[in-house]
């Protein structure tokens, strides 16, 4: 021990950072020794301890938690271990293993710093009517969600104002930074449109139809009326540097305590293993006597105490070595928990720095996006009289497409009609033949003219089928020009055809509906286990689907001339499925399989179609022209 032990009586804990001077004047004179004769480092105050053999690191933490202490350590204990780490970041700071220099953050405005912001992060949002609803209920919150869900809000709180009408709202989001980013990314999208504070601020005497959003801040704070009161209420004012300020406070206690515990591991560890150096050394003890009693057995002293000493020799062996394995087994456990505790303190370390980074790189994203919104405004433009074009060159393809299909349709009863009067004529022929002799000249006569009257019927039959050969050519082209048509529509408006309510839009066929197995697997695991366990199960049986060789069909027998392949019920990976995964995922993978069957059986990937949702069938090239007419007037309107 070191020569301060000598003090009988220990110390009371308001006197522990005045006596450790002491201590700490004798490490420096050398009187205590830290560091060993072969460069290793080592407790001067812990010398009865196995484990004598430190990094830097490992002693300075051990220093710093017993100076922390526990209850169990006296404050003697605590002052010495307090002296030992002024000590070591003092005066053996050389001897620390080099940090890993951090990346360098960019640094932030100090204007940017201060603002002060309403947190939990909160949005706001005024004009609000029906007008502005598109048609909806003002007061309709499901709406509200629906139409800001890209920014993902926890809730809408309406405001009615004197005349007991809705018109301003706000919006809640996470208190987290992930908060922070969807109430930004809100008012950007506000901001972008033209319909910011400033811009409500200078037309709120005239605001037209337009919605109007910010992030509440301290002047919505301190406001007058219903929406300031219920902010008042709610939350409170904070600058970005409090909440990074508060957020890092917060990890350095979780690190202290980690540490704490990390120590309190140690001691326990110390203690197992001095209990096991006991054990050892009682089994080398228990051998040895076991040892003397074999040469004892094969000297011929076999008497009856002897066998008795041999016996409770051998079961105090086998305990001691129970125990031995015990504590091994505990030992092993501790040494497990203790490198865990270590692996979390530094991924700790390393997450408050990674936020810092990822925030600013957030506002350097926000920038970027929001150049390339201006950017994408113009393309929009552009790309509403290119399709406008098109669709104009369709429509009129197709109409001149229906003339050729009508004007053939026509030709088809012309011709229809002329091989009737033929086969007539015909007729009447053989009757006179068969009526009259050789030497009727009247009816000889008569048979020359219904010749004549054939033979002109025939030749106009000729130009009737060469002209229907022609209406048939240009019948097939209409038909590829149609098909070329609904292609175009499919590659070229995907955009336009693929908003969440519309009707008319681009579905893939042979493409399992992930809703299904997101309703399914919701009710039996929570929302962030079952949304992984959906994107799983989907990807495994649409895998599935296109292999060749896994064929769950059977035919059967609609009448004596007709057969149909349905989907076989009795297959076992569809029974496997049903089973477990219930009807609704089993109803989804089935509707599936028709489709590709139907559409691609040889290949068998999902095809792109255009389809009529609402009515859940195949969308007719008028449908789908006449629902883009629609979209193109409704931007005008829009933008008009």
């Amino acid at each position: 021990m070191s020569s301060s032990s000598g003090e009988e009586s220990d110390l009371s804990d308001s006197e522990i950072f005045e006596f450790k001077e002491k201590p700490y004047e004798e490490l420096r004179k050398g009187k205590l020794k830290v560091k060993g004769p072969n460069g290793s480092l080592r407790c001067p105050f812990c010398a009865g301890k196995k484990k004598q053999d430190y990094k830097y690191k490992d002693l300075l933490q051990h220093a710093t938690g017993v100076g922390k202490g526990s209850a169990n350590r006296s404050a003697k204990q605590k002052a010495n271990h307090l002296a030992l780490a002024k000590y070591l970041e003092t005066d053996l700071v050389n001897e620390a293993e080099p940090i890993p220099k951090r990346a360098v953050t960019p640094e932030r405005s100090e204007s940017e710093k201060d603002e002060l912001f309403f947190w939990p992060w909160t949005g706001i949002f005024v004009n609000v009517s029906k007008e502005t609803a598109n048609g909806r209920s003002p007061d309709d919150k499901e709406y509200w969600l629906k139409k800001f869900s890209l920014y993902m809000p926890l809730e809408v709180k309406l405001f009615c104002d004197n005349q007991a009408t809705v018109s301003e709202a706000v919006v809640r989001f996470n208190s987290d930074w992930t908060g922070f980013k969807g109430a930004m990314e809100f008012e950007k999208s506000f901001e972008a449109s033209h319909c910011s504070k400033q811009e409500w601020k200078s037309h709120r005497d005239c605001p037209g139809p337009n919605l109007y959003g910010w992030v509440a801040r301290e002047d919505d704070y301190i406001a007058e009326g219903a929406l300031g009161e219920y902010l008042r209420e709610k939350g409170e004012l904070k600058t970005i540097s409090d909440l990074i300020k508060e957020e890092t406070q917060g990890r350095k206690e979780v690190v202290a305590n980690l540490a704490n515990e990390i120590d309190m591991k140690n001691e326990n560890l110390d203690e197992l293993q001095t209990k096991f150096n006991l054990n050892t050394l009682s089994l080398r003890q228990m051998l040895a006597e076991k040892d003397m009693l074999h040469r004892s057995f094969f000297e011929g002293v076999l008497d009856a105490e002897s066998r008795k000493m041999q016996r409770l020799a051998r079961e105090h062996v086998q305990k001691v070595l129970l125990e031995q394995e015990m504590l091994s087994l505990e030992l092993e456990s501790k040494k497990k928990k203790l490198d865990s505790w270590g692996r979390e303190l530094n991924k700790r370390e390393a997450l408050t720095e990674r936020e810092k980074q990822k925030l600013d790189e957030e506002k350097k994203q926000n920038d970027v996006r929001n150049s390339a919104l201006q950017m994408a405004s113009v393309e929009q433009r552009k790309a509403d009289v290119n399709v406008l074009r098109l669709v104009e060159e369709q429509k009129r393809e197709k109409e001149e497409a229906l003339k050729k299909i009508l004007e053939l349709e026509r030709d088809i009863d012309a011709k229809q009609k002329l091989e009737m009067e033929i086969a007539e004529l015909k007729g009447k022929l053989e009757v006179m033949k068969h009526l009259g002799g050789n030497d009727d000249a009247a009816v000889q006569n008569k048979i020359k003219e219904m010749n004549e009257e054939l033979k002109d019927k025939m030749e106009e039959m000729d130009g009737m089928e060469s002209l229907n050969q022609t209406l048939l050519l240009k019948e097939r082209q209409s038909n590829d020009e149609l098909q070329d048509a609904r292609r175009t529509l499919k590659e070229g408006l995907l955009e336009v055809l693929s908003s969440a309510r519309a009707h008319i839009g681009i579905k893939r066929m042979g493409e399992i509906d992930s809703k299904a197995f997101q309703n399914a697997l919701k009710q039996k695991f929570p929302n962030q286990e079952a949304e992984i366990k959906a994107v799983e199960l989907l990807s495994l049986w649409q895998e599935k689907i296109k292999d060749p060789d896994w064929h769950p069909f059977k035919t059967i027998m609609i009448d004596e001339s007709n057969v149909e392949r349905v989907i076989d019920e009795n297959d076992e990976e569809l029974g496997k499925l049903k089973q477990e995964l219930g009807d609704e995922i089993y109803d989804a993978v089935t509707v599936a399989l028709k489709e590709i069957e139907e559409y691609n059986p040889s290949g068998r990937y999902a095809i792109p179609e255009l389809w009529n949702f609402k009515e859940g069938r195949k969308a007719t090239l008028k449908e789908v022209i006449s629902y883009i007419f629609k979209q193109l007037k409704t931007q005008k309107r829009k933008r008009g």
